[in-house]
């Protein structure tokens, strides 16, 4: 009897297994390619576009009468977009997502560092700071196209300042901040709202009179957690282009024996008063 398989190299008649139907009646909510590296470019503010590695989700729901999705053409659709990628970018590999494995919803994440050349602030000395950007999309019952950064920051105690005759304790902390966009807002931009409403900005490179400079703005710009949230949410809510933003802070608390933590969120509402709920 010969065998039903072809031999190796043979493109013969080969099956379709994933597109075969399936009888158990359930969908799944989300399947495809996880943690995906891939080189990738991105836009760049100073330098036009910055090459990085993204580390990509690529997901579809499958309906109930489908057995499996087709891997390999989210590779192929990543592999045709991947010399910029943008939140428009993104949009358009969704849609790809939606019509070449015939599904209704797309889910697309793509995680990359990106780097800002930043100059200390008194001797000019360049360095590169990095910060980690998320650039994500879905459709379904509402699309979304979203930017989320993390940037790290000094704080220092206002209340610590308050009441200590000598000096104030201060802490590293971490700001994210996503954002969902009817329009252009760079990368760039977003980080410098964030750096603006800290305490002080963190740099890579620092010489001695630097550090003298970093210090002294800290103190003279101390901020609770609660500050933070409240600054740079007045930012974004004077911003047309912002439809809705999310806000973490946490700190590394120098003197206490855990982490300082704050969250907000607001989504744009032109029917009240205030233009946001």
């Amino acid at each position: 009897m010969m065998s039903s398989k072809q031999p190796p190299g043979s493109t013969a008649i080969l099956a379709d297994v994933q597109s075969r139907p399936d009888d158990r009646a359930l969908a799944i909510d989300w399947v495809g390619v996880k943690g995906l590296k891939y080189p990738i470019t991105v836009l760049d503010r100073a330098q036009g576009k910055q090459a990085t590695v993204g580390s990509v989700t690529m997901l579809v729901r499958l309906p109930q009468e489908q057995k499996g999705t087709h891997m390999s053409r989210f590779v192929e659709i990543l592999g045709e977009h991947h010399t910029e990628i943008t939140l428009s970018s993104v949009q358009s590999m969704l849609q790809e997502m939606q019509q070449r494995l015939g599904s209704q919803r797309a889910r697309l994440e793509v995680l990359f560092p990106y780097f800002i050349t930043k100059k200390a602030p008194v001797t000019g000395t360049p360095g590169l700071v990095g910060y980690n950007v998320q650039l994500a999309g879905r459709t379904g019952i509402r699309d979304r196209l979203e930017l989320r950064v993390e940037v790290p920051v000094t704080t220092l105690c206002p209340c610590s300042k308050e009441i200590s005759e000598v000096g104030a304790h201060n802490q590293r902390g971490a700001v994210t901040v996503l954002v969902r966009l009817q329009g252009m807002l760079w990368l760039e931009e977003l980080v410098e709202i964030v750096e603006r409403c800290a305490s002080c900005e963190v740099y890579s490179v620092l010489k001695r009179p630097d550090e003298k400079y970093v210090t002294e703005r800290a103190y003279q710009h101390p901020v609770f957690v609660e500050d933070l949230l409240r600054e740079i949410a007045s930012e974004l809510m004077v911003r047309e282009v912002v439809e809705h933003f999310v806000i973490e802070v946490e700190t590394i608390e120098s003197i206490h024996d855990h982490n300082a933590y704050g969250y907000l969120s607001r989504t744009r509402d032109r029917s009240m008063p205030s233009g946001w709920r």
